[in-house]
């Protein structure tokens, strides 16, 4: 860490979705319907429908419909996954602002329209496959108290062959809005000692996970990420470890921590940011101002966590880095063990939930 200036599976061509109720009742049908065209070239349009007779407030933030340049879709070509090279976030669900939602009435479309190329490493000529998968937070029309339930949706699968020569002309989102963003100066203040006092955390959270992971209880090594096999656990534990390792240092390390938004990643509810391709990770003002610096609320954020939560994002501190495939103890219970390993929020789960 360096204080710096500044499984989704490919989907069938149907599409299905359902209403998970995290809280209180089972799960019933949905009117989700999600799309997605192409327009030409590289870009993509990707639509949902409501076909219900009820009006939904979508929370748009961290799904395909946000337009902060993040992992939006699973991008493959006949060899490999696409590299993804945008931002990855840590969301707060605490007090949504309305500028997080997006309403969806009866019958109708809310769509996106995205450049792939300026998200994803197409660099091979050929056939690429393009689909998306996952859930949306909702409120009740009218409302920005979020029900506790979700809508979970499947897309259908997108095929064409790209030109990797003028995908490769297309600037990287990412780029783009640095060239247009001057580096602020470097954590000072209570911002710094904040995250001095995060680092510190991080550092004792992660060891401690790691112990846990590798020879503590199984029953609940299983309960987050839903296997015991002791590959597995390994894995486990070597990420939290190299986390640990990184949350120690503020003079060297793989990562640069930044305490202002230097890339716009800090929309309304968003706690923090990582950017993958340069293990640059960026604290926002809400990280700031509403997180406690530890919690003491089994499966409730704080900065700690948050600081865990974003150093297991980048690859330079342990490879693959992992993505947010759920957030939220009840959505990362709904994960295959698969991709619970690769969660970011579920290692800031166990860590806070090994640690009272």
């Amino acid at each position: 860490m360096k204080l710096s200036l500044a499984s989704i599976a490919l989907m069938a061509t149907s599409t299905s979705a359902g209403v998970i109720n995290y809280w209180n009742d089972g799960p019933r049908s949905s009117p989700v319907f999600v799309t997605l065209t192409r327009i030409s070239g590289t870009k993509v349009r990707a639509a949902v429908t409501n076909r219900d007779h009820a009006e939904y407030n979508l929370f748009v933030r961290g799904t395909f419909l946000d337009e902060v340049p993040i992992n939006k879709f699973h991008v493959r070509s006949k060899e490999s996954n696409a590299r993804f090279a945008g931002i990855v976030q840590r969301i707060s669900y605490d007090t949504p602002s309305p500028d997080s939602f997006r309403a969806i009435h009866a019958g109708e479309t809310l769509a996106i329209e995205v450049e792939l190329a300026e998200l994803y490493d197409m660099d091979v000529d050929g056939p690429y496959d393009i689909s998306t998968a996952g859930r949306i937070y909702y409120a009740e029309a009218n409302s920005t108290e979020l029900t506790g339930k979700a809508l979970t949706f499947n897309s259908n699968r997108l095929s064409f062959k790209v030109d990797s020569f003028k995908a490769q002309m297309h600037s990287k989102a990412v780029d783009k809005i640095a060239k247009r963003t001057v580096r602020q100066s470097d954590c000072t203040g209570s911002n710094l000692a904040a995250i001095n006092t995060a680092l510190d955390n991080c550092q004792k959270l992660a060891t401690s996970a790691s112990e846990a992971a590798s020879s503590g209880d199984a029953n609940k090594f299983q309960e987050y990420f839903m296997t015991t096999d002791q590959s597995s656990r390994q894995t486990v534990a070597d990420r939290f470890t190299a986390v640990a390792a990184d949350c120690k240092t503020t003079a060297s390390g793989p990562t640069r921590t930044y305490c202002t938004d230097v890339y716009n990643g800090c929309a309304s509810n968003v706690l923090a940011y990582t950017l993958p391709a340069y293990n640059y990770i960026a604290y926002c003002p809400l990280f700031f101002d509403n997180l406690p610096a530890l919690t003491d609320r089994c499966h409730s954020q704080d900065q700690a966590t948050t600081v865990l939560h974003e150093e297991t994002h980048a690859p330079d501190v342990y490879a693959p880095g992992t993505l947010d495939n759920a957030y939220g103890y009840n959505a990362a219970m709904d994960l295959s063990s698969k991709d619970a390993i690769n969660n970011a929020d579920t290692y800031a789960l166990y860590a806070n939930g090994m640690s009272l």
